[in-house]
């Protein structure tokens, strides 16, 4: 894990990040202690501390991380799609993409703040990456032109949510079809805006 590619060194943040990312999400943020992050990536304590500053900081990070590669997949997945409204099913096909990984395990937010504090930095980061969602949403339905696209936003993140739950649980990687049917659903029962 310490060199890259080219033989080069790969920087202590990035190999942080990477063995927080292997660890915290294939093992829960409470289990792993931050001495386990720091030998599996090969850096001194010191690099830890003034990069992230603590733990909660290196979560914070992790979670940043996750959100990016997430907001990443389905951004280039719905590239290949026309409408807004073709877009919003999309998004649950970006979904389903993370679902076939071998290395699935649930929501990574989910995961992060299920122990921590309720004002934590975690959880701020967590909501973030929960509010892009519910922003995405929102954002499609009304360029669909639906009347009510902040209640039909709320209502998609429901099945997002409930897909990566039954995903992870039932090891159901069809999990997110199933939603992407419900959402079809779901638009093709919406109002639309008069015009």
């Amino acid at each position: 894990m310490a060199s890259g590619s080219n033989g080069t060194r790969t920087p202590a943040r990035e190999r942080l990040l990477q063995a927080a990312n292997e660890l915290f999400y294939g093992e829960g943020v409470q289990i792993v202690g931050i001495d386990r992050v720091i030998e599996h990536a090969g850096v001194a304590k010191a690099s830890l501390y003034n990069t992230f500053g603590s733990k909660e900081g290196l979560v914070c990070a992790y979670l940043e991380s996750r959100h990016e590669r997430s907001r990443d997949r389905i951004t280039r997945t719905l590239r290949r799609f026309r409408s807004p409204r073709e877009q919003l099913l999309g998004v649950f096909d970006a979904q389903g993409e993370a679902f076939t990984d071998p290395a699935y395990n649930g929501c990574a937010f989910v995961r992060a703040t299920a122990e921590a504090p309720e004002n934590s930095s975690v959880r701020r980061a967590a909501e973030k990456y929960r509010a892009w969602i519910l922003g995405l949403f929102t954002e499609l339905a009304d360029a669909s032109g639906y009347a009510e696209p902040e209640e039909l936003a709320r209502q998609l993140r429901l099945l997002y949510d409930g897909a990566e739950q039954a995903a992870r649980m039932d090891r159901d990687p069809s999990a997110a079809t199933t939603a992407r049917d419900a959402a079809a659903a779901l638009l093709s029962a919406a109002p639309l805006r008069e015009t």
